[in-house]
């Protein structure tokens, strides 16, 4: 019996994380990383107020359907923290930022309309 509960979490766990490949979860990491640093631009960057609304916003819709997922929390902020690390302090790149919103919007279920929808409760 104790087997049998075991296989079955397996499959559980396994098909919760079924919408989420590894490497989706790396390239969502290294957008969030992206994002991240599009937010805190360095000083002297040129950004426009709505790409950093549009960044922050992704960040939380990448997160919540990471969640909604039922990848754990804690192994979601890992491997955010890892990509924030690696893109801190980067200058703004509009084709990076651009495939992201892209990728972004295939990964997650209406994607766009759920970046839209965060975007407008930041007032």
């Amino acid at each position: 019996m104790k087997k049998f509960i075991i296989i079955l979490s397996f499959f559980i766990y396994s098909s919760a994380n079924a919408g989420m490949s590894n490497d989706d979860k790396s390239r969502a990491w290294d957008c969030v990383g992206i994002y991240m640093a599009n937010y805190f631009l360095p000083s002297g960057e040129k950004f426009e107020y709505g790409m950093k609304e549009k960044s922050i916003s992704t960040v939380k819709v990448l997160k919540t359907y990471a969640l909604e997922l039922g990848i754990p929390e804690k192994d979601w902020d890992a491997g955010v923290n890892k990509a924030v690390d690696k893109h801190y302090g980067s200058k703004y790149d509009k084709a990076k930022t651009d495939k992201c919103h892209s990728f972004v919007e295939t990964l997650v279920p209406n994607g766009a309309e759920r970046v839209k929808k965060v975007i407008q409760t930041l007032y």
